[in-house]
C-alpha cells in the first residue's frame, strides 16, 4: 500500500470525537486509516478493502502490535464508493472506538493498547483525505 499522509504529535484522547472525509481514487483496490501511540504501533487499523487481500466490498480492521497483526475484525457495512466522497466518524472511550460509516452502519472496535491518548495517525493506499477534525 502507498504510504499516505501522517499526523504525529498531535492528541486524540478519550472523549473526544475524530471526523474525516475523503475521496478513494476511481481505480481504488484499498485504503486504510491507522491510529496509535507511534509510527510502529497501530491500535486501530481500518482498511476498506474494494477488491484487496481476496476480500471484496469488505472493512476489514485490525491491530498491529509487537510487530504483528493481531486477530482481523469484521463488521458493519461497505457504504464506500471508488471515485465518491465518505464520512467516517469516530467516537473513542476507554473500551472502544466507535466507528460510525457513511450508511450510518457502526463498527464496535476494542481499544486493545487501552491507552487514553494517541497521537499519530496515518493514512494509506489509494485515498485523499479533504477533511479532517477532532472535537
Amino acid at each position: 500500500m502507498s504510504k499516505g499522509m501522517t499526523i504525529k504529535n498531535m492528541s486524540f484522547k478519550v472523549g473526544q470525537t475524530l471526523t474525516l472525509v475523503g475521496v478513494p481514487k476511481p481505480d481504488a483496490t484499498n485504503f486504510a486509516l491507522n491510529i496509535g501511540p507511534n509510527e510502529k504501533d497501530i491500535t486501530m487499523h481500518i482498511n476498506p478493502r474494494f477488491n484487496a487481500h481476496g476480500d471484496e466490498n469488505a472493512v476489514v480492521c485490525n491491530s498491529y502490535q509487537n510487530g504483528s497483526w493481531c486477530e482481523e475484525y469484521r463488521e458493519g457495512g461497505f457504504p464506500f464508493r471508488q471515485g465518491e466522497e465518505f464520512k467516517i466518524v469516530i467516537a473513542f472511550t476507554a473500551t472502544e472506538f466507535q466507528v460510525t460509516l457513511s450508511d450510518g452502519s457502526i463498527i464496535h472496535f476494542p481499544n486493545r493498547m487501552g491507552a487514553e491518548k494517541y497521537s499519530h495517525i496515518s493514512f494509506d493506499g489509494e485515498v485523499r483525505i479533504t477533511a479532517f477534525e477532532i472535537k
